[in-house]
C-alpha cells in the first residue's frame, strides 16, 4: 500500500508538473532562449580583454545565467555587440524571472495554494476505482465503508465549505470540487476508467444527470443513484438500468458502498443495526473457491450459501459435503465484511495462500435459526 502510494504521489507530482509548464511556457521558452542566446554569444564572440583569449562553454553559460542576476564575472568585452549584450541581459533576465520564473516556482512547492489542482491530477493516476459525487453526510459515510472495503475512491463535490473534504483528503481520497453534471469534472475524476459511480446529491433531477452524463462517458459503468421519488426511481431503473436506492433503510451508506462494489449484490436489509446483503457469484476456475465444499467456506468466511446451481440444477438447501466447481453459481448472505472476504477469496489465485480466518460461529447460527435448511 505504501509502496503504490509512493508511486501514485510521483506520477501525479510529474503530472502536475507538465500542467504548470503549459501554463508557464512562454516565460519558460523565453528564459530558455535567453540563456542559449547568451551562452552562445559569448562562446563564440567573446574575447578576455587581459589573455586576449576565448572562453569555453561551461563558462559561458555560467556567465550568462549570473548575467541575469546583474553579477557580472567577466571583464567588459571591446565588441560593440558583446557590451550591448552586457547591458541587456540583466534587465531581460530580470524580468523574466520575476514574471513567469518565480510564480512558477511558488506555484510548484505552494500545495496549499493550488491543492485543487493537485487533487485533480491525483485523480488521474486512477483505474478501476469508484466515484462518488455528493459529499454531505451520506457521501461521506459512503466513501468510508468503501474504503473499509478495500475500494479506491474519487470525490466530487458542488460544496467547498462542506465539512467532510479536509477529513476525506487526510483519508487520501482525492476530491474533486465542481459540478458533477459537467463532463469535464467526471473526466478529472476519470470516468472513463471507474468501475462504478455513486451519486448521492440532494436533488433527483441533479442525480439524474450525473448518472446519465457519466454512462454516456462510459457505457460500462456501474451506477448505484440516490432518488427520493419512488415512482421516478422505479421508471430510471427500468428505463436506463440504474441501480437505485430511495427508502430510508436502501439510504443508508453501506448499502451505496455494497452495491457499488464488484460483488453482485441483488439485495441488502437491516437486522437491527446489522446491514445484510444477499448476492450471487459465478465459481471461476483457479479461485480459492474451486474445490472447497459448502461446509469449509461457510465455516471460514461466516456466510450463509442459500443456493447452489450447477448446470440447469438448482439446489436452495445444499449440503455441506457438496464440492464447488467452476462455473457454478452460489448466492450467499453475509455482512459486508463477510461479503468483502469472499469477494477476495474468489479472486486470489489458486496458488496463494489463503489469508483468510475463522470468524465466531454466533452469527451463521442465527443465520441457521432464520433460513433453516
Amino acid at each position: 500500500m505504501r509502496r503504490r502510494n509512493l508511486r501514485r504521489n510521483m506520477i501525479a507530482w510529474w503530472r502536475d508538473i507538465r500542467v504548470l509548464f503549459r501554463q508557464f511556457r512562454v516565460s519558460l521558452v523565453a528564459f530558455v532562449i535567453l540563456i542559449c542566446a547568451g551562452t552562445v554569444a559569448l562562446r563564440l564572440f567573446y574575447v578576455h580583454p587581459d589573455s586576449g583569449t576565448g572562453i569555453g562553454w561551461a563558462e559561458a553559460l555560467y556567465a550568462t545565467f549570473m548575467f541575469i542576476f546583474a553579477e557580472i564575472t567577466l571583464p567588459f568585452p571591446q565588441q560593440p555587440g558583446l557590451q550591448a549584450l552586457f547591458f541587456l541581459i540583466p534587465p531581460v533576465g530580470l524580468a523574466i524571472v520575476a514574471d513567469g520564473l518565480l510564480r512558477f516556482g511558488v506555484a510548484l512547492f505552494n500545495f496549499r495554494e493550488r491543492k485543487e489542482a493537485w487533487q485533480v491530477a491525483v485523480a488521474s493516476t486512477y483505474r478501476n476505482h469508484i466515484i462518488v459525487c455528493g459529499l454531505g453526510r451520506i457521501g461521506y459515510r459512503v466513501v468510508s465503508v468503501l474504503l473499509r472495503l478495500g475500494e479506491e475512491v474519487v470525490g466530487i463535490e458542488k460544496d467547498p465549505t462542506i465539512p467532510f473534504l479536509d477529513e476525506l483528503r487526510q483519508m487520501r481520497v482525492p476530491v474533486l470540487v465542481g459540478d458533477a453534471r459537467q463532463r469535464e469534472m467526471l473526466e478529472q475524476a476519470r470516468v472513463r476508467e471507474a468501475n462504478a459511480i455513486v451519486v448521492c446529491t440532494q436533488d433527483d433531477l441533479t442525480n439524474l444527470a450525473i448518472a446519465l452524463e457519466a454512462r454516456e462517458l462510459n457505457p460500462g459503468i456501474k451506477v448505484v443513484l440516490r432518488m427520493f421519488d419512488p415512482a421516478l426511481a422505479e421508471k430510471v431503473q427500468k428505463g436506463f438500468g440504474i441501480h437505485t436506492a430511495f427508502s430510508a433503510s436502501a439510504l443508508a451508506a453501506p448499502a451505496f458502498a455494497a452495491a457499488a462494489t464488484r460483488a453482485c449484490i441483488d439485495y441488502s436489509f437491516y437486522v437491527g443495526d446489522l446491514l445484510m446483503n444477499v448476492a450471487h457469484t459465478e465459481v471461476k476456475a483457479g479461485s480459492l473457491l474451486d474445490g472447497r465444499t459448502i461446509d469449509e467456506l461457510e465455516r471460514e468466511l461466516d456466510i450463509s450459501i442459500i443456493m447452489h446451481k450447477r448446470m440447469d440444477a438448482v439446489d436452495m438447501h445444499p449440503a455441506p459435503e457438496v464440492k464447488v466447481r467452476p462455473g457454478d453459481s452460489l448466492v450467499i448472505l453475509a455482512s459486508l465484511e463477510a461479503l468483502a472476504r469472499f469477494q477476495q477469496m474468489s479472486d486470489v489465485p489458486s496458488g496463494a495462500s489463503s489469508p483468510h480466518t475463522a470468524l465466531p460461529s454466533r452469527p451463521r447460527r442465527f443465520w441457521r435459526r432464520v433460513f433453516p435448511r
